[in-house]
């Protein structure tokens, strides 16, 4: 069995910067649980052009507003707590943080633990 605090993580190798806010990753690869549990914070008024190559990944909104914009077809999807989104196509998009966005994430395969984007002026990313 496997349990961890929030506090058990900050400040730690799993609290990881990703460019725009924090990912305190609960469950990595070496847990072998075959997916990553992650609660990931985004910096109110950030903007982040994100793309995941290698995983599929669920975002469920706990705290703060945003919104999800798909770079293929301009839709914008507002993000609030009680929103899901799952970007099941490897989906190209912008996460824009309103304020202070709390997100619980799960990434299928999961991370190695070390991951984050390297977030350029623009605000896009190479993960």
């Amino acid at each position: 069995m496997i349990v961890r605090t929030l506090n058990d993580l900050i400040g730690t190798e799993r609290d990881v910067d990703w460019g725009n806010g924090n990912s305190r990753r609960f469950l990595i690869e070496r847990d072998n649980m075959n997916f990553s549990l992650t609660d990931t914070v985004c910096k109110a008024g950030s903007r982040s052009l994100l793309e995941y190559k290698n995983h599929m990944e669920a975002c469920y909104c706990i705290a703060g507003e945003g919104e999800i914009q798909d770079t293929e077809t301009g839709a914008v999807y507002p993000i609030k707590p009680g929103s899901m989104y799952a970007l099941d196509k490897h989906d190209k998009h912008y996460l824009v943080a309103k304020d202070e966005l709390r997100l619980v994430c799960v990434f299928q395969p999961a991370l190695t633990g070390h991951e984050s984007h390297k977030l350029s002026q623009d605000g896009s990313s190479s993960y």
